[in-house]
């Protein structure tokens, strides 16, 4: 499948800055405080419960965006409350969807959070409801009130689906995954084209071109609205390698590209920020590692689920960051799965630039001067994605029964 003319409307490499460091920092350590208070709504007032590089990554992202609404008069929350953007999450009954929701919630930029599941999301909704943060919460059961869930909507994330269990591969999760996702899409198609779309639903490699494919037959497909949620990658690189060399997470920064399954996860280990050396040793174990980490969390759960709360924490700080660049926000990036000129691929996950109508820039220099190791492991990869994607186009052009 080649890759589609509107992709080239994409700018490329050199014509972007290379992200600066304050950029890539903000981006990766999404939801942390550094030595900083939030304001009442979030409920974590106390600096010093917060304060310090070890903290959670997740509150940079809600520092930044707080900080551009806080005002010195005095309103509930303690903010001139600018929220003005409508989320739906569709799957937030599950276990995705409900921690999901809930660090979506504590967003100053959602005014409207919208939960959809084909079961169990009132209660969800009247949980988080109780929550004392801007956004208003609503709840749609069923096929029925699905293009009501999608009205007006700005960013829609689709964690539904089944899990990972023990001895699962992502592709074993294919023939349920794939028909949820692409029903959705038809939806998300003819409800709230212009949305920004975040897939979380596995396998992402195929997914993903599912959902292309739909939008595209519905003739409002726009490459630059479309991302595969990859970011647990990049956090799970950012931690391990952090824990190997005893650096302050809050520095680190680990760019991972190809897909989002097995070895098709490329973690740049010689492109770590702050520079850093590794043995061949240290970059093979720290690179199998990476790639199988979700098999590391199915198998410690013993069939009890897979890795739900660090793919919801990724995936909100991936929502954050829409967001942000949704609200003018010019120096946003990260790593994502995206329609892609990079490769001979149509579809590879690489650092991007975001903006107000989604990918402004994919950054090319991230592919430049790989390491024998990193440039071996990019063509070994490139088969298995290949025939992912495809799998995913074969799929949403097959005949309806």
């Amino acid at each position: 499948m080649a890759a589609t003319s509107a992709a080239s409307s994409i700018s490329i490499g050199s014509t972007v800055p290379r992200p600066t460091s304050a950029s890539l920092r903000q981006s990766r350590a999404q939801f942390v405080n550094l030595n900083y208070s939030l304001p009442t709504f979030t409920a974590l007032r106390s600096s010093s419960l917060l304060s310090g590089p070890d903290s959670s990554s997740f509150t940079t992202s809600l520092r930044t965006s707080v900080t551009k609404s806080q005002k010195t008069d005095t309103k509930p929350y303690g903010l001139n409350i600018n929220a003005s953007y409508k989320v739906a999450v569709l799957g937030a009954a599950g276990g995705i969807g409900q921690p999901l929701s809930l660090l979506i919630k504590m967003s100053p930029l959602v005014s409207t959070l919208h939960l959809y599941d084909i079961a169990n999301v009132k209660g969800v909704a009247a949980d988080l409801s109780h929550c004392n943060t801007p956004s208003q919460v609503r709840d749609f059961t069923g096929p029925a009130e699905l293009a009501d869930c999608l009205k007006d909507v700005n960013v829609v994330v689709i964690p539904a689906g089944v899990p990972r269990k023990p001895g699962m591969t992502r592709d074993d999760l294919f023939n349920i995954n794939a028909g949820i996702v692409k029903s959705l899409v038809e939806a998300v198609a003819d409800n709230c084209p212009n949305a920004f779309i975040h897939i979380i639903s596995n396998p992402v490699n195929s997914t993903v071109p599912i959902a292309a494919e739909v939008l595209r037959k519905k003739g409002v497909y726009d490459p630059k609205k479309l991302f595969g949620v990859t970011t647990l990658d990049v956090v799970r690189a950012n931690t391990f390698v952090a824990q190997k060399k005893n650096l302050k997470l809050i520095d680190v920064d680990v760019p991972v590209i190809g897909g989002h399954a097995g070895i098709t996860i490329l973690p740049l280990l010689s492109k770590t920020k702050p520079s850093v050396s590794f043995t061949d040793e240290e970059i093979e174990k720290l690179t199998v590692r990476i790639q199988n980490a979700g098999t590391e969390v199915v198998d410690a759960k013993a069939g009890a689920g897979s890795a739900t709360l660090s793919m919801a924490y990724a995936a909100a700080r991936f929502v954050e960051s829409s967001l942000r660049a949704l609200d003018g926000d010019g120096d946003v990036y990260e790593c994502s799965f995206v329609d892609s000129t990079l490769t001979d691929l149509p579809f590879f996950a690489s650092r991007i630039k975001l903006g107000r109508n989604g990918v402004e820039a994919v950054i090319e220099s991230d592919l430049q001067g790989l390491t024998e190791y990193e440039q071996k492991a990019l063509e070994a990869l490139k088969p298995e994605l290949k025939a992912s994607i495809e799998k995913g186009v074969a799929f949403a052009n097959k005949p309806a029964n």
